[in-house]
């Protein structure tokens, strides 16, 4: 197991598996070969004729029309996302992680029920083959035989896609060929020396309306779905094989056309020759019942010396397809496993990649194992609960297509007004799968096979009664998946939660600008990350706008977004520039990872890298008085400008900045002026994941931001569902905001010379506009607070000294001049004859603070207004 390496990603195509490794022929092969379609027949045409008589053949077709409709699902979310996970991942796009697991453990479930059963058959007809009949009929040694199948198939899979396929192209086609020998021969024989048992093929059978009982059809459909189903093996190694997106969906759709051709061919004539009968050959024999071909192979070829070998070739197909068929039982539910892994809905250790082979490594070898152990369990019980087991594959099956009708249509719900092809194919074909499949889940589940004489065992259940041991063994099956959801999904909930908790509640009104926010947050364990957002207000009615992108995923990775949005907001509150933000920021992020590491020496773990290293953030201040803009950015983080008079969307090249954490040039800041009404959008890389490349996803986005005259929220829902339509894999934030310039009347600013005596003219000049703006009440403060800072600037500061009122949700007052050192606020002593200004002004202020200027600084200071008259 050295040889494993974890998966390198959670995105499609980037968890280390072996792309490019089959085409079309080999992704069709793979799904023919894993419904096993001689074993499917061989086990299940005998059940559907003791139910429905002579209307098995359509109802082995009937079954084709749910598989068709759940076809296109798949196809339709194989093209949005090509994830071996299937229904795990997109059921949790579409829904959540907890229905997401749900989907998973379901295809598990059925899985490994059957690999158990496959691997039991299996091991009977290779000792029928050699003619030891005992050892076929004896549990030891077919459980002996079975383990031994399991390890040789896990083996072959651990090898590598490639020689799995290489496998399955030989043992496909010895099946196909003696399917249709049999067929032939079958129907030759009816029509020019028929047995006692033929009956001529008649359009009747192909008649749902004579079918005996809704009973009747609903078992029989749901057993023929059974014989249908696997076709999916086609999506489950997408990831590995040419054009991921389409050659899995058009491989599916193809396999399942000619499953039903072969099916209707082969039950057809398998009918004819035999009849429906209870005795002697006839499909309806209980004693034929699990394995109709044992019985038909002498009596179709004959006993001659040719009809010998058929027979036993005719066994061999059998054989070879209980083969194929949990060989490529266990791709793919080893890759189900580990998706799941990859995005941290089970142990990471399942998402290891052999280096040699690109095939899951615990993944493989942890599916063999349990299906061994399972194989073991349920023989020890009795051959009676191994039997049930093969029915109450339907119920998880039926569950797990249904659950991926339903996931296709909600994923695809906000494209399906685009075009009529897609309310078809991803929305109507899909839905109405779904509700086939729910349908006959329930009423088999709740109807047909709780019915204590269905199957082979009964179980007494408490204030239930007696019930049928198949739906006891389905439902339980997924009663279990049921119980361990809370545990599995804790860690997406806990992360999120904390996630969600961490970001702002709301956009706090401002005057200088509007703003409109979309999070994202991905869809598993391992996508929820540490994107975040902010709008920070700032001194003299200035705004910060803040997007960042943590590297990880899961708690660290919010918790890291957590302390880094706490850091913005401090240096922002220090009114630092773009450019010197970032920096202190970086430190900030190198001193966390250096006091992660302390401590630590040789014969310690190695620690993990910080989240925060690598993280990507992009600031940006602007100031409504003079309608200019300063940003800065770390990493690749993305802005789009779109222009009030032209509606031209101009995304900028901002000076390159390293991401915080890693060494590089130092930041830089650019300046932009923005006329009122430009729509400023910043966003994550995120938002642009579902694009083919980063300038087909600006060409979208700007598109969706032409109309720059509609509401924010408008535009950020038209941005979020033409980039990103359906769930995310990795978290993506937008954040919009509309610009303004503060109205003539809302600031009035001075220019006073550096003569004590100007000091009482300002006191004038300020008066006067507080009762032009009827704020009499905070004359008094007001002229203390401008004579204070005023006379500070003429005694410390020197040079041009600018006075500046503003009126916004608080009387702003500001002071300029060159200086470049800051005043500090102490407590005067009794007897110190100065120091008690600032103090004073600290007291009557609601905030106060410095800000530097490229021409010296700022003191600043806000007060409340008062409140309006009542009415």
């Amino acid at each position: 197991m050295s040889a494993g390496r974890p998966a390198p990603g959670t995105g499609a195509g980037r968890k280390g598996l072996k792309s490019n490794a089959l085409g079309m022929f080999s992704s069709v092969v793979m799904a023919l070969a894993s419904t096993g379609p001689a074993y499917s027949l061989a086990a299940t045409l005998g059940v559907i004729v003791a139910g429905v008589g002579l209307q098995a053949p359509i109802i082995t077709m009937l079954a084709f029309v749910p598989m068709l409709l759940v076809a296109y699902a798949f196809r339709a979310l194989n093209a949005s996302n090509a994830d071996c996970g299937t229904t795990f991942t997109w059921a949790t796009r579409a829904f959540g992680p907890r229905t997401g697991w749900m989907g998973g453990w379901g295809l598990i479930v059925a899985n490994m029920l059957v690999m158990a059963n496959l691997a039991a058959i299996a091991a009977s007809y290779t000792f029928r083959l050699v003619g030891l009949d005992g050892p076929a009929e004896s549990r030891l040694w077919t459980t002996s035989a079975g383990i031994l199948c399991i390890v040789g198939l896990t083996a072959i899979c651990y090898a590598g896609i490639q020689v799995s396929a290489a496998v399955q192209r030989w043992l496909l086609c010895l099946e196909v060929v003696m399917l249709l020998v049999f067929a032939v021969a079958a129907l030759v024989r009816v029509y020019a020396n028929p047995p006692p048992t033929a009956i001529p093929v008649s359009a009747s059978w192909f008649n749902p309306f004579e079918v005996p009982s809704a009973q009747a059809l609903t078992s029989g459909v749901l057993a023929g779905v059974f014989i249908y189903w696997g076709w999916d093996t086609a999506f489950s190694v997408n990831e590995e094989t040419v054009d991921s997106n389409r050659v899995p969906g058009r491989a599916a759709v193809m396999s399942t056309v000619l499953l039903l051709l072969m099916y209707a061919l082969v039950s057809t004539s398998a009918q004819a020759f035999a009849g429906v009968g209870t005795t002697g050959i006839g499909l309806a024999n209980p004693d034929n019942v699990d394995d109709v071909f044992g019985g038909l192979g002498e009596a179709v070829f004959g006993s001659q010396q040719a009809g010998v070998v058929l027979s036993r070739l005719l066994i061999l197909m059998v054989l070879t397809s209980a083969l194929a068929s949990a060989q490529t039982t266990i791709l793919p539910l080893a890759r189900t496993v580990f998706s799941m892994a990859v995005h941290k809905a089970v142990p990471p250790r399942f998402a290891q990649v052999h280096r040699k082979y690109l095939t899951p490594t615990w993944g493989t070898v942890g599916t063999g194992a349990v299906s061994i152990a399972l194989l073991v369990l349920l023989t020890a019980f009795s051959q009676n609960v191994l039997a049930d087991s093969i029915d109450s594959i339907g119920l998880a099956i039926a569950f797990q297509y249904g659950l991926t009708g339903f996931a296709c249509v909600w994923y695809h719900r906000k494209a399906l007004t685009r075009s009529g092809r897609d309310l078809i194919f991803k929305g109507v074909l899909p839905g109405l799968g779904g509700l086939i499949m729910l349908v006959l889940f329930l009423y088999a589940a709740f109807v047909v096979y709780a019915e204590p004489g269905y199957g082979w065992t009964v179980v007494d259940l408490p204030l239930i009664g007696r019930t049928g041991g198949v739906t006891v063994l389905g439902l339980g099956a997924l009663l279990i998946g049921l119980l361990l959801m809370p545990v599995v999904t804790r860690g997406h909930t806990v992360a999120l939660k904390l996630q969600r908790s961490l970001l702002p509640r709301g956009l706090p009104p401002h005057a200088a600008v509007d703003s409109a926010s979309r999070y994202l947050p991905a869809d598993s364990g391992a996508g929820v990350g540490g994107d975040w957002y902010d709008v920070i207000p700032l001194s003299g009615t200035r705004v910060a706008l803040v997007v960042g992108d943590v590297l990880g995923h899961g708690l660290q990775a919010a918790a890291t977004m957590g302390r880094l949005r706490t850091g913005v907001r401090v240096l922002a509150r220090m009114d630092l520039s773009p450019d010197e933000l970032l920096s202190r920021l970086d430190d900030l992020v190198e001193q966390t990872a250096h006091e992660g590491a302390v401590g630590r020496g040789p014969g310690h773990p190695k620690q993990r890298a910080d989240g925060a290293l690598g993280v990507s953030c992009l600031y940006a201040m602007y100031d409504p008085v003079s309608g200019s803009c300063s940003l800065a950015r770390a990493g690749e983080s993305v802005l789009a400008v779109v222009e009030t008079r032209t509606g031209v969307v101009d995304h900028l090249k901002l000076p390159p900045g390293p991401p915080l954490g890693v060494a590089g040039p130092p930041y830089e800041s650019m300046d932009l002026e923005l006329a009122p009404g430009t729509l400023v959008a910043l966003f994550t890389a995120g938002l642009l994941q579902d694009s083919d490349s980063r300038a087909a996803g600006l060409a979208r986005l700007s598109h969706a931001l032409a109309d720059d005259r509609a509401t924010l929220e408008y535009l950020c829902d038209r941005a979020v569902d033409t980039l990103l339509p359906g769930p995310v894999d990795e978290d993506a934030t937008l954040l919009m905001a509309r610009t303004h310039l503060l109205d003539r009347n809302q600031f009035a600013q001075w220019e006073v010379s550096t003569d004590p005596e100007a000091v009482g003219t300002i006191r004038t000049a300020v008066s006067k506009q507080l009762r032009d703006w009827e704020l009499d009440d905070l004359e008094f403060t007001t002229q203390l607070i401008v004579s204070e800072l005023v006379t500070n600037a003429i005694r410390y500061g020197g040079g041009p000294i600018q006075v500046r009122l503003i009126r916004d949700r608080a009387l702003i007052c500001e002071v300029s001049d060159t200086g470049h050192t800051a005043p500090n606020l102490r407590h005067a002593a009794s007897d110190d004859e100065g120091g008690r200004g600032l103090f004073i002004i600290a007291q009557m202020t609601h905030h106060w603070g410095t800000r530097y200027t490229p021409t010296g600084k700022t003191l600043w200071t806000e007060q409340d207004l008062p409140p309006p008259d009542g009415p």
